[in-house]
Parts: structure tokens; sequence; C-alpha cells
């Protein structure tokens, strides 16, 4: 059994820098590459760091969602809609509804990890495991919270409605 939480959220706004995913939804491991070279790309060439002096926190998104039928993967940050005028290529503003969500506590060592950790939990477990509730689209999202004792901590957050 998994441990989740349904939790009320307010509707906030992630600016994120995106990719669209060329794997098929089944594959995993190509799902999983792509995130992680898009990951390192953006972490390496400086625009997460450009996207961090934009957040209103310091949580970081890891941003899943289906746009004109692309799978598109994010790195975001919180922001106010005014603060998210600045459009980089292949950026997006990310609004997230007000409403219940699943909501799936971990930790890893990158946020790769976490990610992946969340993502597998999230859907694998604890989406069938909330019977009451189904996930019917929209953006969903891996918060990298912060760090303790060496590890990145965090939430997957996906919004959910009661079947």
């Amino acid at each position: 059994m998994t441990n989740f939480t349904l939790e009320e959220k307010d509707s906030f706004i992630v600016y994120g820098l995106g990719t669209e995913l060329k794997s098929h939804y089944t594959d995993f491991a190509g799902l999983n590459k792509e995130k992680s070279d898009f990951w390192q790309a953006v972490s390496e060439d400086g625009r997460l760091d450009a996207l961090k002096e934009l957040a209103a926190n310091d949580y970081l998104f890891v941003v899943n969602e289906a746009v004109n039928n692309k799978m598109m993967f994010y790195a975001g940050v919180l922001t106010e809609e005014a603060q998210a005028a600045p459009a980089a290529e292949g950026s997006r503003v990310i609004q997230f509804p007000k409403g219940e969500y699943l909501v799936v506590r971990g930790e890893g060592k990158t946020v790769d990890e976490l990610n992946t950790k969340l993502t597998g939990l999230a859907f694998g477990q604890a989406l069938p495991e909330a019977q009451h509730h189904a996930y019917v689209g929209g953006p969903n999202t891996a918060v990298v919270m912060g760090e303790q004792e060496g590890l990145l901590v965090g939430e997957m957050w996906i919004p959910v409605v009661r079947k």
C-alpha cells in the first residue's frame, strides 16, 4: 500500500521550459531517457538558473502535460502570471486548476531520481489504490521542495476528480 493523501489546492501557475517527448507513452525507458537528457541540458546551459530567478519560492516543478496531442515535459517554477512574460523558446505558462490533488511524498539523490520514483509510485500504485478518485488529464507535477540529509525531498501532485 502506497502512502498518499488527497489535498485541496488553490489554482497556481508554473512557468516552464519544455520539450516534446517523442517516445511512445508506454516506453518508460525511452521517456525517462528523454526527460533525463532534457533536465541535464537545462541544468548545464544556464536555462534552469535563469528560470529560478523568476521563482516566487524555492520549489522546482517537473511538469508533464499533454498539449495539442503532444506529450510535453517541463522544468518550471511557481510564478505570478505577470512575471511569466519573458517568453523563452519552448516556454509555457502552465495553469494548474483549483481542486483536489493526489499527493505522494518521496526522496531521491537527484531531480531525475526523485521524479521517476514519485511518478512510479503515484501512477503505478497510489492512483489505482485511490478507488473513489480518477485522474482525467491535465498537467501533473513532481515538486522538489528542498533537501534533507543529503537527499532531495518532494511530492507528486496529480489533479483528480471524485468518481
